[in-house]
């Protein structure tokens, strides 16, 4: 089991979510569809430990969250999850080489600072980049932006890798391009995928559908 929420709830001036329970395992690929305010990005957040539920427990990878300290929560992000958000979010004065390594910086053992930059030009072989590794974000299109994002999320190996919204910002074209290569990359990849969503064409691409309607989260047949 990579991670699971057992009974989570999220409370701000009125209730987010309520009562939500989820499992994955390693290769599952999960997509979460619903409107805009129905909570998709604060659920995502509370199972990348980016945010904590007001009432419920988080385990990642084994271990409980919800009494960690910031800097562990900060370590199991950075060693175990990864995010790709629907802006790409890449350093306009860096190469794309540069960017995707960025996930390296609070590491201090070298030998695994070599694995990842061998993993990542790989990576950015594999989703048709090799060419454009030394061009800034400016000189990229949005599509060769985002994929970028894509190939930085997974240069550290997560088990778990968390998508907000990744076709948002992209073209109908590109779109369907960056689902194929998600569902791609969790099939070899044997990682956990959980796509928040407005498009169901993404959504179809993953093995199960939820929808998160009035806080509850909703398998589509049960929907």
């Amino acid at each position: 089991m990579l991670a699971e929420l057992q009974h989570v709830s999220k409370h701000y001036n009125q209730p987010v979510l309520k009562d939500i329970s989820l499992i994955i395992h390693r290769g599952d690929s999960i997509a979460i569809v619903g409107p805009s305010g129905s909570g998709k990005s604060t659920l995502l957040n509370i199972l990348g430990t980016l945010d904590r539920p007001t009432s419920g427990r988080v385990i990642i990878n084994g271990e409980p969250v919800g009494s960690l300290d910031d800097d562990r929560r900060a370590g199991i992000r950075n060693h175990f999850i990864g995010f790709v958000f629907q802006l790409h979010y890449l350093l306009p004065q860096l190469t794309l080489f540069e960017n995707v390594l960025l996930p390296l910086l609070p590491e201090k053992n070298r030998s695994v600072v070599q694995a990842a930059e061998r993993r990542a030009v790989q990576l950015i072989e594999r989703v048709g980049l090799r060419e454009r590794s030394h061009h800034l974000p400016g000189q990229l299109s949005v599509g060769e932006c985002q994929r970028a994002a894509v190939v930085r999320a997974l240069v550290n190996k997560p088990g778990l890798l968390l998508a907000d919204e990744p076709t948002g910002s992209l073209d109908e074209e590109h779109a369907a391009a960056l689902g194929n290569m998600l569902a791609g990359l969790n099939f070899e990849e044997k990682m956990g995928l959980v796509v928040v969503t407005h498009s169901m064409e993404l959504a179809r691409r993953m093995k199960v559908i939820y929808r998160l309607h009035q806080g509850r989260l909703l398998k589509m047949e049960e929907a």
